[in-house]
């Protein structure tokens, strides 16, 4: 297997049982990322993206097909290693933020690092670090209602951070902002894959969001119909 390839997924099937009817929302979709790339997934309402990037970040599994994620077979994975590969390898970030609202930027960031045991003068410093990172350095004990929604996005995205992935995902991450905090932040995600090597993988419907990105991957009824780099790629702030 190439060293270099952090997922290789071949022929994934998912299958969903909706009553009586069985829908298949992946049908034999294949597909491989390097480490370091940064790319989006597109494709209309129902055509399998969002299924396809919970399988890639481990957050369920396919009918059928095979997934390596950094040269592991995620089918010989039980339980508790899925949930270190998720605490400590994938990051996830949401259209919806996804904070608690009665907490601080500092304390909403520093959530994983609970959950993994990390001692409290580490976690304050990793996760103070991880906002310095998005731009928010001067905003640690800001609760959520208290920061705009390109800012609340910001601690979501160094609340990924915080662990150290080597992989960030991110489901319609500019979905509830304004074109010019959807700059901001794609700028953000450009600097982290650029600068700390970080792979990135977007789930979009957006066509000016993935122009901010090096690949498009398109799905139409559960499986891969293109896949391309983006020749047009635009560089926030260039």
């Amino acid at each position: 297997m190439d060293n270099n390839l952090i997922i290789q997924a071949e022929n994934l099937t998912k299958t969903y049982q909706m009553g009586e009817v069985e829908v298949q929302a992946l049908q034999g979709a294949s597909l491989q990322v390097q480490q370091g790339e940064m790319l989006a997934i597109m494709g209309p309402s129902g055509s399998g993206k969002s299924t396809l990037m919970n399988i890639l970040g481990c957050l369920d599994q396919p009918t059928s097909g095979q997934y390596h994620l950094e040269g592991v077979d995620v089918a010989q994975l039980d339980d508790n290693k899925l949930a270190e590969i998720r605490g400590q390898r994938i990051g996830f970030v949401f259209q919806s933020f996804n904070l608690l609202p009665r907490t601080n930027a500092l304390a909403n960031v520093e959530l994983p690092l609970i959950y993994s045991g990390v001692g409290m003068r580490e976690r304050h410093h990793r996760a103070a670090t991880a906002l310095e990172m998005v731009g928010l350095g001067d905003r640690l004990h800001h609760k959520p209602n208290e920061l705009s929604g390109g800012q609340q996005q910001r601690v979501a995205i160094a609340r990924a951070l915080v662990t150290n992935p080597a992989i960030i995902m991110a489901d319609e991450p500019t979905g509830n902002l304004d074109s010019k905090s959807s700059e901001e932040i794609m700028a953000i995600f450009q600097r982290l894959n650029e600068e700390h090597g970080i792979t990135i993988i977007f789930v979009t419907h957006e066509h000016d969001i993935a122009e901010h990105t090096r690949r498009v991957v398109r799905l139409a009824d559960g499986m891969i119909v293109e896949d391309h780099p983006v020749l047009n790629f635009r560089r926030v702030g260039a």
